[in-house]
């Protein structure tokens, strides 16, 4: 059996599928992936569409943060461009 490995841009469109939505950090924890805004504007050039929310938190020393997370947009009618 041939198992093909799948690249970091399909391993995000199946999270974002799977969970609603992805983050850097989920990103880097799940799937090992360190520079999601770059895999996510690669994305968008092949003709994905996404939102994006931003979230309040807190870091490990309790400081606020704010963090990104996207959501993609209309995952069922979606046909990626072949160049």
């Amino acid at each position: 059996m041939i198992t093909t490995k799948k690249s970091q841009k399909e391993r995000i469109i199946d999270y974002i599928i799977q969970f609603g939505s992805i983050s850097s950090w989920e990103a880097y924890k799940d799937l090992g992936i360190t520079q999601l805004g770059a895999r996510i504007d690669q994305l968008k050039k092949e003709g994905f569409q996404f939102e994006t929310k931003w979230e309040h938190g807190k870091n490990r020393y309790g400081e606020s943060t704010t963090y990104k997370i996207y959501f993609l947009v209309d995952t069922l009618n979606h046909i990626p461009r072949i160049d």
